[in-house]
């Protein structure tokens, strides 16, 4: 079977397949222009009469829980990064997958870490077929270069729940790591010695997948309380001796940084808000993990306290920092998504003010409304921008898929959306002419912030006017192109094959653009 067939080109003017991995897939078509319908798909319906009465579904290995789960040849298995670095369950689902012999399997994760390595060895051995899901790290270089045999596919998370939801990715068995469940399935991801936080990510699965098993280090007499994942959902229970390592949960950085041009950014993006009118009392805001996200957090704190103001809520990804913002009453809650580190789990077992979400209720594209658009100011990174405010966020400008998605593309539809960035990495200017993948239109993407200036997107009429008479340097992105360019010269292009190796979906499920082999 091709990987990929048909290519024609979106409404974004790339060049993307209209069938991948053997099922049809729609181009992108513009921002809000698809509209999809049909009706949601739904799980086998089952009966009680199957299952145990006393309520006890635990089995004594993943491996038999496989197998009664009726694991075969061509299967989706879905797994979740809840502990994202610190997993410890996906890698032995697929060393039972290739105990029994079972071949080209679909990996769904909702996101790939450094420690899903070992896995490449199975992608080389037939037992994994392709990922649809982020490939970061060596994942990505190994599907940058052409190796796996399958497309791969990039999806948001809220482009996850969506395609399940909408019948795009059937899941065959999800297997869902709970630091806390009963023995009828209950769980959490609060309590246990591997607490990690929410399990938002892996409800679409729980809901939709045909068989769910739920692995935990930590069971607990019926009920557990409070349940994230609903028992009647599961299938099987499994207990191992540790599903995770806690402490590796936290993202890149938790510290904000000390790097004199990123805090340069958090206090030019801060300065800008405030200027802008952006903060209020009672305004929104999302901002991510990294360093210079949370010295933007750190300084929204000093303006909300300094003019007696708080914040109606901040969507999380939490962090010690935002939690500090919690508890000091400067926000009245947390809608959280992610849970960066330990505080974070903390907060959210112990402050009901501090609320777990899923990609349904904050991302889910093809629902009824979402949280994306409620929010005021939303902070986020970039690993490339063009002339047009387009965006990247999955590969290099060397064109190696190093990156996932996560909740970057649901957070665009913030109503203002601030990409701080530094204007050049390793000498290579961050401002090109055309992205090297895109993953975000730049018509939702309102400010570029750089330590040599400040760019508004022209279709931002208000800022540009609000921001008339400012000190901070506002020019346009032309100019910060051409600065980058003065300093380090005009970057050479990737170089690629043509063999699409992975498409990156837009929210609504259509095609947004294609990922190539690089030349090695």
């Amino acid at each position: 079977m091709a990987k990929f067939d048909k290519l024609v080109t979106n409404a974004a003017g790339r060049v993307v397949p209209t069938i991948i991995n053997g099922k049809p897939a729609t181009p992108f078509m513009g921002v809000g222009n698809y509209k999809p319908t049909g009706r949601k798909a739904a799980p086998p319906l089952v009966s009680c009469a199957d299952y145990p009465a006393d309520g006890n579904k635990t089995l004594p290995s993943l491996k038999e829980a496989l197998i009664k789960c009726g694991l075969k040849d061509g299967m989706t298995i879905s797994t979740h990064h809840h502990f994202r670095n610190g997993d410890l369950v996906a890698v032995p689902v697929f060393d039972a997958a290739k105990e029994l012999g079972v071949k080209k399997l679909m990996w769904f994760p909702s996101a790939s870490f450094p420690c899903h390595e070992p896995l490449i060895s199975y992608l080389e051995d037939g037992t994994i077929h392709h990922i649809e899901g982020s490939m970061n790290g060596a994942l990505g270089k190994f599907t940058s270069e052409g190796k796996m045999k399958g497309l791969g596919v990039l999806r948001s998370h809220g482009g996850r729940y969506q395609a399940v939801q909408d019948g795009d990715v059937h899941i065959d068995i999800a297997v869902i790591a709970a630091p806390s469940a009963d023995a009828f399935g209950n769980a959490n991801g609060v309590n246990g010695p591997a607490a990690c936080g929410l399990l938002g990510f892996a409800l679409a699965d729980s809901q939709y997948a045909d068989k769910v098993i739920v692995v935990t280090d930590n069971l607990v007499p019926f009920p557990c309380i409070p349940w994230q994942i609903q028992g009647n959902y599961v299938d099987y229970i499994v207990v191992m001796d540790q599903i995770g390592i806690p402490e590796k949960i936290i993202s890149g950085t938790t510290e904000v940084t000390r790097s004199p041009d990123r805090l340069l950014l958090a206090e030019w993006s801060a300065q800008f808000c405030n200027e802008a009118g952006l903060i209020h009392d009672g305004f929104s805001f999302q901002a991510g993990a990294g360093g210079t996200a949370l010295s933007i957090g750190i300084y929204f704190a000093d303006i909300l306290r300094e003019k007696g103001w708080k914040a109606r809520f901040a969507r999380g990804g939490s962090n010690k920092y935002l939690v500090k913002m919690l508890e000091e009453g400067l926000v009245d809650y947390i809608l959280d998504g992610q849970t960066f580190d330990l505080d974070g789990v903390r907060s959210m077992r112990d402050n009901p003010a501090h609320v777990n979400t899923s990609p349904f209720t904050s991302y889910n594209y093809h629902g009824k409304g979402n949280f994306s658009s409620m929010v005021d100011v939303v902070i986020l990174g970039a690993t490339e921008v063009d002339v047009d405010f387009n965006a990247n966020v999955v590969t290099h400008s060397d064109g190696l898929l190093l990156h996932g998605i996560g909740g970057w593309q649901n957070c665009l539809f913030g109503k203002t959306v601030i990409l701080p960035v530094p204007l050049f990495r390793d000498r290579n200017p961050v401002i090109r002419d055309r992205v090297t993948t895109l993953c975000g239109p730049g018509e939702l993407i309102d400010v570029i912030v750089t330590e040599r200036g400040i760019a508004i997107n022209p279709r931002r009429t208000d800022l540009i006017e609000k921001m008339k008479g400012s000190t901070l340097p506002i020019k346009t992105i032309e100019e910060l192109k051409g600065e980058a360019e003065k300093i380090c010269g005009i970057p050479e292009k990737p170089r690629f094959t043509d063999e699409v190796v992975a498409v990156v979906k837009w929210v609504d499920g259509t095609v947004l653009d294609s990922v190539y082999k690089v030349l090695q």
